[in-house]
C-alpha cells in the first residue's frame, strides 16, 4: 500500500528565495492555501548582495553578448521593480534599509567612458533616465571615488536593500499570513498524478492541485522530465563583506569594464561583488570561494575606492546567479496544465517581488501589470532538444 503523502496542498511552491516567498505571501493574503517547499541550499536569495539594478550591467555585455538582446526587452521591468521594492518596505514589520542613492558606473579612460555613452544612449531609448558625469560632476557627489576614475554613467533610480534583513522580514511576513514554509525539502521529481501533481522529496510525497516553480538554476533539470524546456544554468558568483566603516560609499558602484558592485549598508558594512567567479558546488552543496576571485574583487575595490583597504574583511562567501536568455520565464505552462513559472531574469533579487506580484495576479485571475505572453516559456519549445 502506498505511503499518504506528507503534505497535500492546494497550490504548491517549489523554492524558498525572494521570488518563491513574496509569491507564496501575495497569494495566502487573498485567500490561497499555499505551502512553499525549499532544499535549504544557499544559491541565489540567501547569499545575495541586496544591490538593486536599473541600467544594463557591463559584465552581462562584456562575458554574455547573446544575452542582450533579451536584457534589452525587459529593460523596462527593472525601474518598475524599484517600485515594487518601495511598495513592499511599507508592508514589512522591520525597516530593510532600502536607499534608492543612485548608481554610478565609472570609467578609467576615454574609451570606457565612450562604452558607457554608446551604453546611456541605448538605454534612453529603451525608457531609462541616466546621463553620463564628468570627473568635475563625479567630485560633487562621489568625492570617496580614487584618482583612477574618470568618469561614469549615473542611473539616479539604482539602489540597495539589507539582503539579511529583507530576507528575514519577508520570512516573516509569509509565514504571519499562513503560509507553510517546508525548508531542506529537496523536491527530486514531478510526476502528473490525476488533476494536480505528485512531487517525490526525500521525506516522501507531497501532492499538489497546482505548482509554481521558482527553483532558480534547478527549475530546468525539474521540468525536463515533463518535455518542458528551459534552458537555466548556474553562474557561482563570488561576494565580500567588512567590518562596519565610516561612512564612505553612497551609491550603488560598478565598473564600465570590469567586474565589480560596491556599496554600503546602515550598518556600516561594505558589501563588495559584482560577479567574480566561484568554484561550482555539488547538488547538494554552495559554491565555493575562489582565492583568485577573492584577491581579485577587493584589489579592484581599493583601486576604485582607495579608502577600502582601511576596512576590514569580515566574510566572503558564494551564491548562485540564474541565466537563462536574459529575460524572465513568468506564467503558465500551456504543455503541462496547472504548472506555472515563476523565474526572474538577470539580477532576480531587484526582480523578485514584481515577478512574484505578476504571477500572483496571473493565478488569481488578474491583469497583470505587464503582459506576460512575451515571458512564457513557450519561447524555448523550438530549441528543445529531441526526446
Amino acid at each position: 500500500m502506498a505511503k499518504p503523502p506528507i503534505l497535500d496542498c492546494p497550490t504548491v511552491i517549489i523554492g524558498g528565495g525572494i521570488v518563491g516567498l513574496c509569491l507564496a505571501w501575495f497569494l495566502a493574503e487573498e485567500g490561497v492555501e499555499v505551502a512553499v517547499l525549499d532544499d535549504g541550499t544557499d544559491a541565489g536569495t540567501t547569499a545575495n548582495a541586496g544591490s538593486l539594478h536599473v541600467q544594463i550591467q557591463s559584465r552581462l555585455i562584456r562575458r554574455f553578448p547573446e544575452l542582450l538582446p533579451g536584457v534589452e526587452a525587459a529593460l523596462p521591468m527593472y525601474p518598475l521593480a524599484v517600485r515594487h521594492w518601495q511598495r513592499l518596505t511599507k508592508l514589512l514589520p522591520t525597516d530593510i534599509d532600502l536607499r534608492l542613492t543612485g548608481g554610478l558606473m565609472v570609467a578609467e579612460d576615454e574609451e570606457q567612458l565612450d562604452f558607457l555613452r554608446t551604453k546611456a544612449a541605448r538605454e534612453r531609448t529603451l525608457g531609462l533616465e541616466v546621463e553620463i558625469l564628468d570627473r568635475r560632476a563625479l567630485d560633487r557627489i562621489a568625492p570617496y571615488l580614487g584618482p583612477a576614475v574618470v568618469g561614469a554613467e549615473r542611473c539616479a533610480s539604482e539602489g540597495k536593500v539589507d539582503p539579511l534583513a529583507a530576507n528575514t522580514a519577508i520570512a516573516a511576513a509569509t509565514r504571519a499570513a499562513g503560509v507553510v514554509l517546508h525548508r531542506g525539502t529537496r523536491v527530486l521529481a514531478i510526476t502528473p498524478d490525476g488533476a494536480g501533481y505528485a512531487l517525490q522529496t526525500a521525506a516522501g510525497m507531497v501532492q499538489a492541485r497546482r505548482l509554481v516553480i521558482a527553483a532558480g538554476a534547478g527549475t530546468g533539470a525539474l521540468l525536463a522530465p515533463l518535455g518542458v524546456h528551459v534552458p537555466t544554468a548556474a553562474e557561482p558568483l563570488h561576494m565580500n563583506v567588512t567590518e562596519p566603516a565610516a561612512p564612505l560609499i553612497g551609491h550603488l558602484v560598478q565598473h564600465a569594464e570590469r567586474m565589480i558592485t560596491m556599496k554600503q549598508l546602515a550598518t556600516g558594512q561594505l558589501v563588495i561583488g559584482g560577479g567574480w567567479p566561484a568554484r561550482a558546488g555539488s547538488a547538494y552543496r554552495p559554491p565555493e570561494v575562489l582565492r583568485t576571485s577573492l584577491a581579485g574583487n577587493l584589489g579592484l575595490a581599493v583601486h576604485i575606492v582607495p579608502e577600502v583597504a582601511r576596512a576590514r574583511l569580515l566574510r566572503s562567501w558564494a551564491g548562485i546567479n540564474t541565466t537563462t536568455d536574459g529575460r524572465s520565464v513568468l506564467g503558465p505552462v500551456p504543455e503541462r496544465p496547472g504548472i506555472f513559472m515563476a523565474l526572474p531574469g538577470d539580477a532576480g533579487y531587484t526582480l523578485g517581488p514584481l515577478v512574484a506580484r505578476l504571477v500572483a495576479d496571473h493565478m488569481l485571475g488578474r491583469r497583470p501589470e505587464l503582459d506576460l505572453d512575451a515571458y512564457t516559456a513557450d519561447r524555448f519549445r523550438a530549441a528543445a532538444p529531441a526526446a
